[in-house]
């Protein structure tokens, strides 16, 4: 696959460079049969690239249009750990704050280990619970009662009886139960639906942030794709319910720019909404992996950091490097192994262009 890219690389045209970005996009939209694919290139203080490519349901004459929404799946998390450190700034909570300080009431059925896991520990997965994912069996929904609340109080509980995970080669443990459980604690702390803590962020930002796949609620909205490419029709999934701080938003490409770049600016010292040291420990700030975001091995002057969301339907990727003052988004509606490869062909494209 990557061989026969060599000669579509070459032939290319770099004439204009936005008109040959699209070009180059679409035809690795082609390429890989992505029925729909966004990207944007953005700086602190300008938009250079924002493109919507395709049809929204594989198939179909449904055309891509600038609006349309994404699921973006772990990406959520960024955006929980940047919740976060505004409830921090505001005292509600503390980074050091434990899982027991906010819930003492599921002492009883704690096991030791978690006594001193910080909001700081599950927020950069190192909170060591095991891990539960979009695809895991069990527990299932007939297995806990009452509303989706509920039902994540008692996840969570069930999950602090458990055996901590054993740290991989990093000393990371990465669980989405971590995010789920922080996401408990910042509701509580703040006496708010998380639901409510992102829109209001949405509201400060200029962003209309949903959650659930498109399609649940607007038929006329980009569908997802399984690993087979079949589109999935409109379904409310419990399990998405249960990982709603962990990944479970949906946002267009456009407004999702402006999160990005509220972070390169905040890089830059330049944010009324957090100090500059807090974007910085956000990002950077543990090694490996930070508050939403993995960053691998810095060098001294370069410094990088990515996340990608694919809870089975849509792959979307981020990166910021801050040096360059860039920030690429790519936004796909298929989860196949052919469209994550599309997404590496095309994010080293954007970087070669504008810089990593």
């Amino acid at each position: 696959m990557k061989r026969l890219l060599l000669p579509l690389l070459a032939a290319i045209p770099h004439l204009c460079q936005g008109q040959g970005i699209v070009s180059f996009a679409d035809s690795i939209r082609q390429q890989y049969k992505v029925p729909e694919l966004a990207f944007a290139v953005v700086s602190s203080d300008s938009v250079l690239e924002c493109h919507v490519l395709g049809v929204k349901r594989a198939n179909s004459t449904y055309a891509a249009q600038p609006g349309d929404r994404f699921h973006i799946g772990s990406n959520t998390k960024a955006i929980t750990a940047f919740i976060a450190a505004l409830l921090v700034k505001e005292q509600k909570i503390r980074w050091n704050s434990t899982i027991l300080t906010i819930f003492p009431e599921l002492r009883w059925r704690t096991r030791y280990v978690y006594d001193t896991v910080t909001l700081a520990n599950l927020l950069t997965f190192r909170g060591r619970l095991q891990g539960y994912s979009y695809n895991s069996e069990t527990p299932s929904f007939k297995d806990l009662h009452g509303d989706y609340a509920a039902q994540r109080i008692q996840l969570a509980a069930n999950f602090l009886t458990q055996a901590p995970m054993k740290p991989d080669e990093n000393g990371l443990t990465p669980s989405n139960v971590d995010y789920i459980i922080a996401g408990l604690m910042l509701e509580k702390a703040s006496r708010k639906p998380y639901k409510t803590l992102v829109q209001e962020l949405g509201a400060r930002l200029g962003i209309n942030f949903y959650f659930d796949y498109p399609n649940l609620k607007d038929t006329t909205q980009p569908w997802g794709h399984n690993a087979d490419l079949q589109p999935l029709p409109p379904a409310e999934s419990y399990k998405m319910n249960w990982l709603l701080a962990a990944g479970n938003i949906n946002v267009s490409l456009e407004e999702y720019t402006r999160f990005v770049r509220m972070l390169l600016t905040g890089l830059k010292g330049k944010s009324d909404l957090l100090p500059k040291k807090t974007f910085e420990q956000l990002l950077f700030g543990m090694p490996q992996f930070s508050y939403g975001w993995f960053n691998p091995l810095q060098l001294p002057q370069h410094h990088v950091a990515y996340n990608e969301g694919n809870a089975g339907a849509f792959i979307t990727r981020v990166h910021i490097i801050k040096e360059a003052d860039r920030g690429y988004v790519i936004f796909t509606n298929a989860a196949s192994s052919a469209t994550k490869e599309a997404v590496d062909v095309l994010l080293k494209e954007l970087s070669r262009r504008y810089g990593e």
